[in-house]
């Protein structure tokens, strides 16, 4: 792969990753509440300040044998991935022999002065989410024994040694989402707004359609994108209306804070939506009618137990719905929707489940190629992108 085109690819990512974490919401966090990395006015050269992450001690454990810091993207409170990736901190810290903090950052600007005073404070491992591929692995070349992890995606031929990254396959569980879809819209008609036209975000977007076109070979699938603007849930809102006077009566939405616009458009209208990253089935009751995981909180346990157990080793690390890194809400038990949701469109979920537990064997197995938006030249993926 071309330099230039790894360049480019790197800075699209940065803004696709960030996409659930631009900005926090007015409601609760759905981790413990937790003073912000700097304030408002302090400049970006201060190093964010570390965030005590409040859990019980480990069971039969006097001193924490290691220490890791996870650097965040944005603040905490997103209802999404950050707060995913901040619920894996305190489950190591609740099951691992560690002490692991939570260094919250405002912003890009902020990001490299916490990952180095993070390296500074002697950290055995540094996590870094949503961080600018070439500014991370930059950092990795210039201290190369310090370990460090990135629990998103970094897109490059080649990682440092002392670095992990992983992949979380979405596509997986966005063609799960688009059979749901496809089975329960009575308009034929459904919709995407997706935060920016990017192959991360795309990831979500083109395996949704194709799981939709699946099960409703007739449905017309609209798109939307919001030009990386992730903390905006006004523009959501009114794109997704967009959407509804259109005809649309689902839409899945792929865009950070946005999306909360999104399915405040949902209940508005009396109509659905599919949410993203995290459980937000309960955002609002009834409209929400499941939510695609993607479990950053897994992807931020891992390399700490890995560190743990004497195996951690640099490199990529590939996870999707086998691994169960990727999936829905249901597979956690939600049952907002069953719940809350319209007889006739409940009375059709049994039915729908076992669809989708068909579909989920077919993927895991190989005998359903999902279209990953990273690959566009493979068959799947050149089929679908003709329709």
């Amino acid at each position: 792969m071309k330099k230039s085109l790894l360049f480019a690819l790197s800075l699209l990512m940065i803004a696709s990753l960030i996409l659930s974490g631009c900005g926090a919401p007015a409601g609760t966090p759905t981790t413990e509440a937790a003073v912000p990395a700097t304030e408002a006015s302090a400049p970006a050269t201060e190093a964010p300040a570390a965030t005590e992450v409040a859990t019980e001690a480990p069971a039969a454990t006097e001193a924490p044998k290691y220490t890791c810091a996870l650097i965040t993207p944005n603040p905490l409170g997103d209802r999404s991935f950050i707060d995913a990736s901040a619920r894996g901190i305190e489950k190591a810290n609740k099951e691992l022999p560690v002490k692991c903090d939570i260094i919250e950052t405002n912003g890009v600007a902020e990001h490299e002065t916490a990952l180095r005073g993070a390296i500074a404070q002697g950290y055995d491992l540094v996590l870094g989410l949503a961080m600018d591929t070439d500014m991370f692995t930059g950092l990795a070349a210039e201290f190369p024994d310090q370990k460090f992890a990135s629990p998103s995606e970094i897109f490059l031929e080649t990682l440092p040694e002392n670095m992990i990254a992983y992949q979380i396959d979405v596509h997986e569980s966005s063609f799960l989402v688009g059979l749901i879809v496809g089975s329960l819209t009575k308009t034929k008609t459904v919709g995407a707004v997706v935060g920016g036209d990017a192959p991360g975000l795309n990831q979500f977007f083109y395996g949704y359609k194709q799981g939709v076109l699946q099960v409703c070979p007739d449905c017309k699938v609209l798109v939307s994108y919001l030009g990386f603007d992730f903390s905006n849930p006004t523009l959501g809102l009114e794109t997704a209306l967009g959407q509804y006077d259109e005809g649309a009566d689902i839409i899945y939405q792929v865009a950070g804070r946005s999306g909360e616009g999104v399915l405040e458009a949902a209940s508005q209208r009396d109509l659905y939506a599919i949410g993203v990253d995290s459980n937000q089935d309960d955002i609002q009751p009834g409209h929400v009618i499941v939510s695609s995981l993607k479990k950053t909180e897994m992807t931020t346990y891992e390399p700490i137990k890995l560190l743990v157990d004497g195996n951690f080793a640099g490199g990529f690390q590939r996870r999707g719905l086998k691994e169960g890194f990727a999936g829905l809400s249901w597979d956690d038990g939600s049952t907002t929707f069953e719940d809350n949701g319209p007889a006739d469109m409940v009375a059709k979920i049994p039915d729908i489940k076992k669809l989708v537990e068909e579909y989920r064997a077919k993927i895991i197995s190989g005998e359903v190629k999902v279209c990953d938006a990273f690959s566009p030249d493979t068959p799947e993926c050149k089929d679908l992108l003709a329709k």
